[in-house]
């Protein structure tokens, strides 16, 4: 998975298509990532440890599947991601559409 917390990333498909946000949370054993504002969903919550805990109708976001995600390059284009080796002998992640290093 090409696709790291704390990238700007682009649906590309989906009821959230076009929006972009940062990466909240990656996990590439399920192949999903939850992005901050993409799929929010409204969850009742309630009250407990004696009234220490406030209930009521809380907002979150949930994981969306990595494959309809795009990381965003620097012009603000999704773009798609290879992998090249460094002089070094680091990998790092270039785009493909402007070369432009991610790591």
């Amino acid at each position: 998975m090409n696709i790291r917390k704390g990238d700007n990333v682009m649906v590309i498909s989906g009821a959230d298509k076009g929006r972009t946000g940062k990466v909240i949370a990656a996990y590439p054993k399920t192949g999903k990532v939850v992005v901050e504002k993409i799929r929010m969903v409204k969850r009742h919550h309630k009250a407990g440890r004696g009234g220490m805990m406030q209930g009521g109708i809380v907002e979150k976001e949930l994981p969306i599947d990595a494959s309809k995600v795009a990381l965003v390059d620097k012009k603000g284009n999704p773009t798609r991601v290879r992998m090249e080796v460094q002089k070094d002998g680091a990998r790092s992640r270039v785009a493909v559409t402007t070369g432009e290093v991610f790591d």
